[in-house]
């Protein structure tokens, strides 16, 4: 099976944390931290910064590893590296997810998270 390494940006304002929705793919709707593929030559936070730029127009400011999830789809498996992040400047526009919310430790359970990002939130939490 092959190995998908990825990076997803947990983007803390105060006691809220920003999530988005796909857009697109197999798994369209579920939500999920933003983030993406790490290109070969590129540091995860380096991997993280370009991404976000890219999907949200917006610049972060890439902290400390929350943790590497590691997650069997069915069809691939994946390693995500996730970390804390904050704005620098931007206002998080949707370039390709659908939908984005901001949740607190309250409503963090409200949405419908992709397997991968489920034991994420459980840590998040602890931590919010």
């Amino acid at each position: 099976m092959k190995t998908i390494r990825v990076v997803a940006a947990v983007i803390k304002e105060g006691d809220r944390i920003f999530a988005t929705a796909r857009g697109y793919g197999d798994f369209k709707g579920g939500w999920e931290f933003p983030g993406g593929k790490i290109e070969p030559g590129e540091t995860p936070q380096e991997a993280l910064a370009r991404e976000i730029k890219e999907e949200l127009a917006t610049e972060i400011s890439v902290g400390k590893l929350i943790d590497t999830v590691e997650y069997d789809y069915p069809k691939f498996h994946l390693s995500m590296d996730c970390f804390w992040c904050s704005i620098i400047k931007g206002n998080l526009e949707l370039k390709e997810a659908e939908d984005a919310k901001w949740l607190t430790k309250d409503s963090i359970d409200s949405v419908e998270w992709l397997p991968a990002d489920k034991g994420l939130v459980e840590k998040i939490k602890e931590q919010l």
